[in-house]
């Protein structure tokens, strides 16, 4: 895993695509037990080098029901986004994850990591990726169906600041779903 983190890090595929420096963004270990793929780091993960380390973050860590050293734990949650570089921005927010990363490093990762009990799906982009054409017409039918890839896969919107217009739309998400989503994570990390 040491080898294949160094070489993610060191990855300069998109560097002439990208608006900055290639920075690529990635925490995981051989023992990892629940791995939350994301989109893409934003400008505030890009200058840190800590995924999650801005409001999405606190929003996420709020739905698993942990604390930042437990989030943090490398053999407890991989946090591995679909692109690993900040994409940059466009009219209306980041910029989506570049496409050559996903292929170039999520299976090798995932081979990586046999101790996987639950993949967090956090936005389309992962959604769409993993759970190819199970994913349903949107990314709402694809959450609201999450039990349908359990014990897998556990679909999520993304917990932006500029989600919660959906996040106030379907509150079903928060009232029902996001109450599983800490069992299910209390229960994978009481069992080590």
């Amino acid at each position: 895993m040491k080898k294949l983190l160094a070489e993610i890090r060191a990855c300069e595929v998109c560097a002439k695509v990208l608006p900055h420096e290639p920075r690529p963004v990635v925490r995981a270990s051989g023992k990892s037990r629940i791995l939350i793929v994301g989109q893409a780091p934003g400008s505030r993960v890009h200058n840190t080098g800590v995924p999650w380390n801005d409001p999405s973050g606190v929003k996420l860590r709020e739905w698993l029901g942990v604390d930042d050293d437990t989030f943090y734990n490398p053999d407890l949650f991989a946090l591995v986004p679909m692109g690993f570089c900040y994409p940059g921005t466009g009219k209306s927010g980041d910029l989506p994850p570049r496409p050559e990363c996903a292929p170039l490093w999520q299976e090798r990762l995932l081979k990586a990591m046999p101790d996987i009990k639950l993949t967090l799906l956090v936005g389309q982009y992962a959604q769409k990726h993993y759970l190819g054409a199970s994913f349903r017409k949107n990314l709402t039918e694809t959450v609201r169906d999450f039990e349908h890839f359990l014990p897998d896969y556990f679909p999520t919107p993304h917990p932006s600041p500029r989600n919660r217009i959906w996040l106030r739309r379907n509150p079903w998400f928060e009232k029902d779903l996001i109450p599983v989503l800490k069992e299910l994570v209390k229960d994978i990390l009481a069992d080590q």
